[in-house]
């Protein structure tokens, strides 16, 4: 069951879209601060770019470790991009015992065993086969000794498309 944080972030969304207002649900700003400065501010830092451009960042706390990352693109890099190099690394997402094992790794169960642990994960083959497909795509790497971590270039990143995919 949703908390009643997300339930009252979801209907503020579904009320704006109503009213044809937008809003940056989640965003991050200071009480009378623009709702749209990192907007703002690419567009200010991207006065010639006429097809457009797009940014996300974050900063996030897992573990001991600080992760603050910023990616921009134009959007002509974006759509001048073979997409379809893309899809190893977006169907390496696109199995719930994958983004279940990368869930836990961030959560701090690092080794093979503590995954294998874990109920509903299939069988010992069936984990080592996911983990290298994770690893494969770039979503996991190896620290030895059967312990395994998400890259931290890559947390944000998976962070970002996980919240798109939300509804």
């Amino acid at each position: 069951m949703a908390s009643v944080e997300e339930r009252l972030s979801a209907l503020e969304a579904q009320v704006a879209a109503l009213t044809g207002r937008e809003t940056a649900v989640g965003s991050v700003a200071a009480p009378d601060a623009d709702v749209y400065w990192a907007l703002q501010g690419l567009k200010e830092r991207l006065p010639d770019v006429s097809t457009g451009a797009l940014l996300y960042t974050g900063t996030v706390q897992i573990a001991d470790q600080r992760l603050d990352w910023q990616y921009g693109h134009t959007i002509d890099e974006v759509l001048g991009d073979d997409w379809t190099a893309l899809a190893g690394t977006l169907s390496a997402l696109a199995h719930p015992v994958r983004l279940r094992l990368l869930r836990e790794v961030l959560g701090g169960r690092h080794g093979t065993a503590e995954l294998a642990a874990i109920e509903g994960l299939g069988t010992t083959g069936q984990l080592h086969h996911h983990l290298r497909q994770l690893a494969a795509a770039g979503w996991l790497r190896s620290a030895g000794r059967g312990r395994w971590t998400v890259p931290g270039e890559r947390v944000v990143p998976l962070l970002v498309i996980l919240a798109a995919a939300r509804r």
